[in-house]
């Protein structure tokens, strides 16, 4: 039966006494059963296994501090972390995968300094910036310009001038990568005719530099650290701005004869866009008392990477930074997209 006519109003002034009672208790009543709800789920973080998705193939630098950074989360969240390699394509298998799960924090990408050179480098199906949320850098690191163990080349130099010569050949981990993109503009920078030859591990760059299938590899310390120290390969240059800890005895591309020539990488966790702040706050600040244990900057500088956390936003400047760096790097190279 309808409501007579002088009951009835939209106005919650003119309404019964009652029935404004009973639309206030239901409203406080909702609101205090929904709040709990929400802050529930948040401190339930993580309920399940994290998934972290690293664009790059096992045995790399990205694949092992990933791993490292992953075990101890695992412990300080007691959850599993599961480090999944899915390498190609410059990222965009790895994003795909990440870009399509569920923003809630169990899914996470690694992205890496060559993440921000591909804006302006490669024609990329998704937006870095966009569609994902930076969580916290992870570890900063130099390049090597590696040999074999008989290689002609005594020293960069060498490589120089045989480059004068003939097509030389750079071996690098899939295209999009640090390595791979360092190639590019070491390739640019000396005016050199070479081939870049992709590889999908690490492992192969190393195996072409041993049967002399390539003449340089350009790759971490970390990631070919047993073929370093074991002597099958040689070190002609590193890429940063000063020689490293690891490596005393090598020059920098810089020292040894190409001065305008400089690459320093970082890897970093990212979320995808629509994660919650707070969630991404958690993560970050377990990373970064991860990365600050002595144990772990231990085994991360053993590895020769340098051991560097971040907040959001900062890693966030970085990433515009750098990206803004290599597109007018790249355009003044006049590299092709």
């Amino acid at each position: 039966m309808p409501l007579p006519e002088h009951t009835r109003s939209d106005n919650p002034a003119k309404l019964p006494v009652r029935r404004q009672i009973l639309r206030t208790a239901l409203g406080v009543s909702l609101g205090s059963m929904a709040w709990p709800g929400v802050t529930s789920a948040q401190a339930a973080f993580p309920s399940q296994t994290i998934r972290i998705v690293v664009p790059f193939g096992p045995g790399g630098l990205a694949d092992i501090s990933t791993r490292l950074a992953g075990q101890k989360l695992a412990e300080k969240f007691a959850q599993p972390v599961l480090v999944e390699n899915r390498p190609g394509a410059g990222g965009v298998v790895a994003a795909s995968v990440i870009s399509s799960a569920p923003a809630d924090g169990h899914h996470l990408i690694l992205f890496s300094n060559g993440t921000a050179i591909s804006r302006s480098l490669l024609k990329l199906p998704f937006d870095p910036q966009a569609d994902f949320v930076p969580i916290s850098s992870l570890a900063y690191f130099d390049l090597n310009l590696l040999v074999g163990k008989d290689s002609q080349f005594a020293d960069l130099r060498a490589l120089l001038v045989e480059g004068g010569r003939r097509q030389l050949t750079f071996g690098t981990i899939n295209p999009g990568s640090t390595q791979h993109l360092s190639a590019e503009l070491f390739k640019s920078v000396t005016r050199l005719n070479a081939t870049l030859v992709p590889f999908k591990t690490s492992g192969e760059v190393q195996l072409a530099l041993q049967r002399g299938d390539i003449d340089v590899g350009f790759e971490s310390y970390a990631a070919l650290r047993g073929g370093i120290e074991s002597g099958v390969l040689r070190a002609l240059a590193t890429t940063g701005p000063s020689r490293t800890t690891w490596l005393p005895n090598v020059p920098t591309v810089k020292e040894a004869g190409v001065p305008d020539y400089e690459v320093t990488g970082w890897n970093a966790l990212y979320a995808p866009k629509g994660t919650p702040v707070a969630v991404v706050e958690a993560i970050g600040k377990a990373l970064r008392e991860v990365i600050a244990s002595p144990d772990m900057r231990k085994r991360l500088l053993d590895l020769g990477v340098e051991p560097r956390t971040s907040s959001s936003a900062e890693m966030a400047d970085v990433f515009e930074r750098d990206r803004r760096k290599w597109a007018q790097v790249i355009q003044l190279a006049k590299l092709k997209v």
